[in-house]
């Protein structure tokens, strides 16, 4: 067993033992939100699967002088080169996860991005995690709306806004529309009975009440009814977000903007002549298109011509510290996971953000110490061309 993790829970030493026990523990409607993909869920097995052709090169007679995992970003130095991904309704998955997680981040120091669609308000998750909260916004069909978003964010000190640019229309989720979450969402006889054979979720779930979308309560009409809410949800977040609506963004907000969903070199060239700090590869998690690539397969090419124009991080797809090795050697700054936290505190509960934030911690170092890296930077000299 690693030293690192004897702290933690050893029975959960990777993110497959916590995708085992969360799926013991929550209903299965709310295991399949989580876990779902787009169509078929080809992209998403492509997501995890393209991962296992990267390799690394071990480097065993060199000196090594300890692993330093510390990275700049943005102007701030985060104590590892990874955060934890947006996810919507992340209450439904467990009660209060967002603020767990967010905790967990402040923790660690590394970066948390809530969800426009999470259970937590930018306010709360502000307050818990400080320096370290950032903000995902899914654009309002009403400048009005995004406006006061990010009046809001400003007033909170969020330093990082990241623009998601990958859902022009939502993406069809089959396990979704099957235990009724789809919009309108619809409580069905199979859910009662699935959170009945769940005691402790159920439990927890009694204590903090019905997960609501936090952030956007100040928008809705007071006492919706489940259709209504379903058509604010569809009458606010669809549309695509474009390129004018992005560089509107960029002269209204005076942090560090990131645009989330780029995948082609259209995207990032436009992203950069937008003036954007940052973007994020990503397909979502292969929850918006079946038929496109993964997110590792074009990121080499990316960092390769852009690398030195913006800065290149990725998620969709990662679930280990040698995953995050393997992004860092593609030429990704930084990195961020979704699903493998949502794991950890669905498995967990409290102890499970710090938990998986330290499992992967353990795993990042060991690959470090394998490939003789001491720092982050060092990871591209390792890679194997394929």
């Amino acid at each position: 067993m690693n030293p690192d993790l004897l702290k933690y829970n050893p029975q959960y030493p990777s993110v497959q033992d916590l995708k085992k026990k969360a799926k013991r523990r929550i209903p299965k409607f709310a295991f399949d939100y989580l876990e779902g993909g787009c169509n078929d869920e080809l992209n998403l097995l492509r997501n995890e699967a393209d991962f296992r052709d990267i390799q690394l090169m071990p480097r065993y007679l060199r000196k090594h002088n300890g692993v330093d995992m510390q990275t700049e970003l943005f102007g701030h130095v985060y104590d590892a080169p990874f955060g934890i991904s947006p996810i919507g309704l992340q209450g439904l998955m467990w009660p209060n996860a967002p603020l767990i997680l967010a905790e967990a981040a402040r923790k660690h120091n590394v970066p948390y991005i809530l969800s426009t669609v999470s259970t937590a308000s930018i306010e709360e998750i502000a307050a818990v995690a400080g320096s370290q909260f950032w903000f995902q916004l899914y654009h309002p069909t009403e400048n009005r709306l995004r406006d006061d978003i990010l009046r809001r964010l400003e007033t909170v000190g969020c330093p990082v806004l990241v623009v998601l640019v990958d859902v022009p229309s939502f993406g069809l989720r089959y396990r979704e529309i099957k235990a009724g979450l789809s919009m309108p969402p619809k409580i069905t006889i199979n859910n009662f009975i699935q959170a009945a054979v769940r005691p402790a979720w159920s439990i927890e779930f009694l204590k903090t009440g019905m997960p609501t979308f936090a952030t956007l309560k100040p928008y809705m009409g007071k006492d919706l009814d489940i259709k209504q809410l379903g058509k604010f949800m569809n009458a606010t977040f669809t549309g695509r977000v474009d390129s004018d609506k992005v560089k509107a963004i960029r002269d209204l907000w005076k942090g560090k903007l990131v645009v989330k969903g780029v995948v082609s070199d259209e995207d990032m060239e436009e992203s950069i002549r937008i003036g954007a700090d940052g973007v994020i590869v990503s397909n979502h998690g292969g929850r918006q298109i079946d038929a496109g690539e993964s997110t590792i397969k074009p990121l080499k090419g990316l960092t390769d011509k852009y690398g030195d124009k913006i800065t290149i991080m990725i998620d969709s797809g990662l679930r280990s510290g040698p995953d995050i090795g393997r992004s860092l050697a593609c030429g990704a700054k930084f990195t961020f996971m979704g699903r493998p936290f949502m794991y950890g505190v669905s498995a967990l509960g409290k102890q499970g953000g710090d938990h998986t934030i330290a499992l992967m911690k353990a795993q990042l170092k060991q690959v470090m110490e394998q490939v003789c890296c001491e720092k982050v930077t060092d990871f591209p000299g390792t890679l194997i061309n394929q």
